[in-house]
């Protein structure tokens, strides 16, 4: 018998095709917005009952405050009810949420909702959720590095990457953006060095749990080498020989 594949640790997304989904049904943008937070519910049951360990979704990024105002002030409502309904039901799931981003801009309704959130959930260890809302990659290794010369520690790789906003979790094993474009828009530009990328046609409205499985199963076909050789893989991956 073969030995079970390995599911990815951290799955990282970038829920990307909300307001396309909607403009295609001749609805507001923000409609398609509270869809994608009906897809965002059944990945994270989905990732809870896979054995997935961490993930990491891009709700709102740096450069989304360019958009029109109405659906910036919608998003900023529906973070604000997401809050109050979700909560409970990610608690009862085993899920500890944490919000990633610059705070600094958020009202004080909101910071005072996303840290409610986060004590609530600080005692659960089935999935940790990080969601980056107000995040960008840039603004993350900038602040990292802001943070480690204001100490008077050396910029180092090894010091960088314990300053980053992530540093509570592994690095990302997958990378999944839906909605058929294929970059990574300022997205964990630093944690993804050794992610396996996925990129899928599927609006995020439609991301289901069997285009969740198709990923996992295009990871689960690839090679991590992390610079090493196919060789050097596979003598690794050999038993032991020898019993201390």
């Amino acid at each position: 018998m073969k030995p079970a594949r390995a599911v990815p640790h951290h799955i990282a997304i970038v829920m990307d095709g909300n307001g396309r989904w909607a403009t295609r049904r001749f609805l507001p943008r923000v409609a398609g917005h509270k869809q994608g937070v009906e897809s965002l519910r059944r990945c994270v049951k989905a990732c809870v009952a896979r054995g997935v360990g961490v993930l990491t979704v891009f709700a709102f990024s740096s450069e989304n405050w360019n958009r029109p105002v109405e659906e910036v002030s919608g998003l900023m409502d529906l973070m604000v009810g997401a809050l109050g309904r979700e909560v409970p039901k990610l608690s009862q799931d085993g899920v500890r949420l944490h919000f990633v981003g610059e705070r600094g801009g958020l009202s004080e309704k909101i910071i005072a909702g996303l840290l409610q959130a986060e004590a609530a959930t600080a005692h659960n260890n089935r999935l940790v959720l990080n969601v980056c809302f107000n995040y960008g990659g840039r603004w993350d290794i900038a602040r990292a590095a802001a943070q480690i010369v204001e100490r008077g520690e050396p910029l180092t790789e090894a010091n960088l990457d314990a300053a980053m906003a992530l540093s509570h979790v592994p690095d990302p094993d997958l990378f999944i953006r839906t909605g058929g474009e294929q970059r990574l828009s300022n997205f964990l530009l630093w944690q993804s060095a050794y992610a396996e990328l996925f990129f899928s046609d599927r609006l995020w409205p439609e991301f289901d749990e069997a285009a969740l499985d198709d990923a996992i199963a295009a990871f689960q076909l690839r090679e991590r080498r992390f610079g090493q050789t196919s060789a050097q893989i596979g003598a690794s991956a050999q038993p032991d020989q020898q019993v201390a």
